[in-house]
């Protein structure tokens, strides 16, 4: 990693997160953000109501590149935790930053936590972040959703249109696609698109943001909808709620 910067983390994690994402293009090394920040970095001006803190870093690569992610990540002054990662390298690794006092997670292929999303097939549609449609679903897919989930999501949709490709829009085929072959997946989703019309209002927005990222939620919920299920799927609808359909997500 001979063009990794070894200067220790900055204080700024969004500055932070740049660096990151810079040292790992300049290296070739696929790593993109998910979660909180990479919404933050496909916002161009957050609305006040929805801003939030963000106190961890999280990054997605592939299961083939997790070796070089390691590298670069302990060049760039992180230290690996090395018995968590010896156990769970496969599929997820995990790295502090004792200057910040701050966790930074990398997810290997898929991002698992209440389902299991696949966030690496099509990771060169965006040079810093998973796609928006995967990205939007790593917070849809949450079971106890939480405030920030909330911001984030509703975020997403205000700044972006529900589409059919992933020019800056919100790929709804696929979403649908994966949601169409996971019951799991589709019930959570479902929940959660029923919790953002309940708790929408908390968040004091405007008229215009607010309708904006219902109708757009609407529309993705519709798309879901109208896509065939497979069979897998309508087994699994025939047991409905009386199984658990999610898992519950290790502490780490």
């Amino acid at each position: 990693m001979s063009k990794a910067e070894a200067t220790a983390p900055y204080a700024d994690i969004v500055a932070e997160a740049g660096r990151l994402l810079d040292a790992a293009q300049s290296n070739d090394v696929p790593i993109r953000l998910i979660g909180g920040l990479a919404v933050y970095f496909h916002t161009e001006e957050i609305p006040p109501p929805l801003s939030r803190s963000y106190d961890d870093i999280d990054l997605a690569t592939t299961k083939g590149s997790s070796r070089s992610a390691a590298e670069l990540l302990t060049a760039l002054g992180y230290e690996p935790s090395r018995e968590f990662n010896a156990l769970n390298g496969s599929r997820r690794l995990l790295f502090f930053d004792t200057h910040n006092e701050r966790k930074l997670d990398v997810f290997v292929d898929t991002f698992e936590l209440c389902h299991t999303i696949p966030i690496t097939a099509r990771l060169a549609l965006d040079e810093r972040t998973i796609p928006l449609a995967e990205l939007l679903l790593t917070k849809l897919q949450v079971v106890e959703l939480t405030e920030k989930d909330l911001r984030d999501i509703v975020t997403l949709l205000q700044r972006h249109v529900v589409g059919t490709n992933d020019d800056d829009t919100i790929n709804g085929d696929f979403i649908a696609a994966l949601t169409a072959d996971d019951w799991g997946l589709w019930r959570t989703v479902k929940l959660n698109v029923e919790r953002i019309h309940e708790q929408i209002d908390s968040l004091t927005l405007d008229d215009g943001t607010k309708g904006r990222a219902l109708e757009r939620m609407d529309t993705l919920w519709e798309r879901i909808e109208r896509e065939p299920k497979s069979r897998k799927w309508r087994m699994r609808d025939r047991v409905g709620d009386r199984k658990r359909w999610y898992e519950i997500p290790d502490e780490v």
